[in-house]
């Protein structure tokens, strides 16, 4: 028998029992909107969040943040803006001119004003960290409190294996303890709430 035979054989023979393995707690917080929470946080972080009013349109908020805007694009159909459409670019390099881009968000998570972004919905992964502007349009019934019922929603095989969750727009303080937004991704980051 060679050692290596004879140390797998010990640990055949030496295995523990099996224990069960530990109940997940959510930790829910029904004392807290979601909504609120969730623009709390999305403020405290540097985004934004508006409410979708009656007498407003995604399009009419968007023209009043960003009126000057002209590279646009969009995954959300039937937003009545000029778009550039994404299905005729082929190269993500060719995405660097995009000035705002439009994303509807899976769900949304209202302790730290994160949205879940799935690669299934993206024409290209680099999308939300290329483009200058960022607005995601979220469904207010897909919040939850936090990221364990986030991880509970997610479906990652559904999601082409990638996703990710963003939460503000792009800021970095370590060089020289300077903050520095826009660094990684996005200078400015809206959720419409709707």
């Amino acid at each position: 028998m060679t050692s290596r035979e004879l140390i797998l054989s010990k640990i055949k023979t030496n295995k523990p029992e099996q224990s069960p393995l530990p109940e997940l707690f959510e930790f829910p917080r029904p004392d807290v909107s979601l909504v609120d929470n969730f623009k709390d946080v999305l403020a405290f972080v540097g985004g934004r969040a508006i409410e979708l009013s009656d007498s407003q349109t995604i399009e009419s908020i968007i023209k009043e943040v960003y009126p000057d805007l002209n590279n646009i694009c969009s995954n959300f159909k039937g937003l009545d803006l000029p778009q550039i459409d994404l299905s005729k670019i082929t190269d993500a390099h060719d995405l660097s001119h995009i000035e705002l881009a439009i994303i509807e968000a899976d769900f949304g998570v209202a302790e730290n004003a994160a949205v879940w972004i799935p690669s299934n919905i993206l024409a290209f992964r680099a999308l939300p960290f290329i483009t200058q502007h960022m607005v995601f349009i979220l469904k207010k019934h897909n919040l939850v409190w936090n990221m364990h019922q986030a991880y509970e929603k997610l479906e990652i095989n559904q999601a082409g294996g990638y996703g990710v969750f963003i939460s503000g727009p792009s800021k970095t303080a370590d060089i020289e303890q300077s903050l520095v937004i826009g660094a990684h991704g996005s200078r400015s980051l809206i959720v419409i709430l709707i």
